[in-house]
């Protein structure tokens, strides 16, 4: 079962993290746009490769590629399908898959990575900004985080 207190803790050590929140941020803004990828088995790898290539903080950019969950996989895809599919010229039609395998979706690759890839670019945004907002708002709670976090915000980076 879902452990409430477990994640509220797992929540609280990402927002309480020793770095700049846009940092925080941007980490978790790139793990969202992984996940909305059909690339289903390969999210967590991609984003601790991105992580490393980006210089991106890691928990949060493999945080934000499981934010796309089996519960939400179908339509997001679904969707994704639609939009490259309108965006590609064609008609908006149904997408029938046996499965989440690749190569049931390989043949709809072209709508599907145009989709998702708009689709993932828009939700990291809007991650990137909620993600930005929450760290700042939980910091400001905490006396010494808030004032590290002032001291990152005129500097512009991490404060050794």
């Amino acid at each position: 079962m879902l452990d409430k207190e477990k994640w509220k803790k797992k929540f609280m050590a990402i927002l309480s993290l020793d770095s700049h929140p846009g940092h925080i941020s941007a980490g978790f803004a790139v793990g969202v746009f992984i996940s909305f990828t059909p690339f289903f088995g390969l999210h967590t790898p991609l984003a601790i490769a991105a992580a490393f290539i980006l210089r991106l903080n890691k928990l949060t950019c493999i945080t934000g590629a499981w934010i796309n969950t089996p519960i939400t996989v179908i339509p997001i895809l679904g969707l994704s399908y639609k939009l490259g599919r309108v965006l590609r010229g064609l008609p908006p039609g149904e997408l029938h898959l046996k499965g989440l395998e690749w190569h049931y979706l390989e043949k709809h690759a072209t709508s599907l990575l145009l989709g998702s890839s708009i689709l993932g670019f828009i939700a990291a945004i809007l991650s990137y900004f909620a993600c930005y907002y929450l760290v700042v708002r939980f910091r400001q709670k905490d006396e010494s985080l808030a004032e590290l976090t002032q001291e990152m915000e005129v500097v512009g980076e991490e404060i050794e």
